[in-house]
């Protein structure tokens, strides 16, 4: 049943280089590496659980973040342990299976968070710009239509995608050079001309990054508008104080994103392209919670309660 390319067999399996063999300190970066691990998974399940426990947290707001979180374990998990345990056991092997699954979850995950983020800001800017109608605009169903649509959207991302990349005959060489199965790298190994499918790679990233950041950009354009004519400064802090966590959080996820996505392959690097998507891939998940939750008088509060009942 397997394909024969020449001597290469489509089906076999890939060598991922990873993120330690161009580094100086392989050991320093795996203890760093595992720590944030570590925190990502930590903190984005206390957040879940938090929100879960604590009446005053059922709000839209919590629930769309207690997704995130959500998104944010499932994303790291599909890269970070594969990552890890290779390290450890010396083996940098991925199979065409595992290459193919790995390639289909960072995309669902990784797409669903972009939808997900753009919608976050239609529900601050209900908030602020509209605070009277928000339960109405923001009911549990709207809520739970907003969840839906940013997990569908990360599905049909990785459905459309993953199949056509892994179709290519890879024939160059079996390594990526790469600590996970991203397209852009495993594109590089193959041995037809990929422009076709890269045009479609572009428009399908230009949809997933710039629509949502468009929304985004719209939603904090009239939120900063609203606030500015606020009359009392305490309602003025708070909303910036919000709006300014989620803008950091989506300028970093979005930027690394299009780097890598938008940005044509001549500007950059195999190692920047790696630095940039351990950022968005490794770091991000670990800053989300942070970000969100610590500036948070509410999360921590929630905290507080639930460690006194401990």
């Amino acid at each position: 049943s397997t394909m024969e390319w020449g001597n290469y067999s489509m089906y076999a399996d890939f060598v991922l280089l990873g993120l330690f063999s161009s580094t100086r300190f392989p050991g320093l970066l795996f203890a760093l590496i595992l720590l944030v691990f570590v925190i990502s998974i930590a903190s984005n399940t206390v957040m879940i659980i938090l929100i879960y426990i604590d009446s005053r947290l059922h709000t839209p707001m919590y629930f769309l973040l207690s997704q995130l979180s959500l998104m944010d374990i499932l994303y790291i998990s599909t890269i970070v342990p594969k990552m890890l345990v290779d390290q450890v056991m010396s083996q940098k092997v991925i199979s065409f299976a595992g290459c193919t699954a790995q390639h289909f979850l960072y995309l669902t995950f990784g797409g669903a968070e972009a939808f997900l983020l753009g919608l976050m800001s239609y529900d601050r800017y209900v908030a602020i710009c509209n605070p009277l109608r928000y339960p109405v605009l923001m009911s549990r169903k709207v809520c739970l239509l907003i969840v839906a649509a940013a997990w569908l959207g990360g599905s049909i991302d990785g459905f459309l995608l993953t199949p056509s990349t892994m179709q290519f005959p890879f024939c160059t060489s079996r390594e990526i050079n790469h600590f996970f199965c991203e397209a852009p790298a495993l594109l590089k190994l193959s041995c037809m001309d990929t422009s076709t499918y890269d045009i479609v790679m572009y428009v399908c990233c230009i949809l997933m990054l710039l629509i949502p950041f468009s929304v985004i950009s719209a939603s904090y354009t009239r939120i900063l508008i609203t606030v500015y004519r606020m009359s009392e400064a305490e309602g003025r802090r708070k909303a910036v104080a919000t709006c300014f966590s989620h803008m950091v959080v989506v300028s970093l996820y979005y930027g690394a994103g299009m780097y890598t996505y938008v940005l044509p392959p001549s500007y950059h690097t195999p190692d920047q392209d790696k630095a940039v998507s351990a950022f968005y891939t490794i770091l991000t998940p670990m800053l989300n919670p942070l970000i969100y939750s610590l500036r948070n008088k509410d999360v921590i509060g929630a905290l507080r309660k639930a460690l006194r009942r401990c």
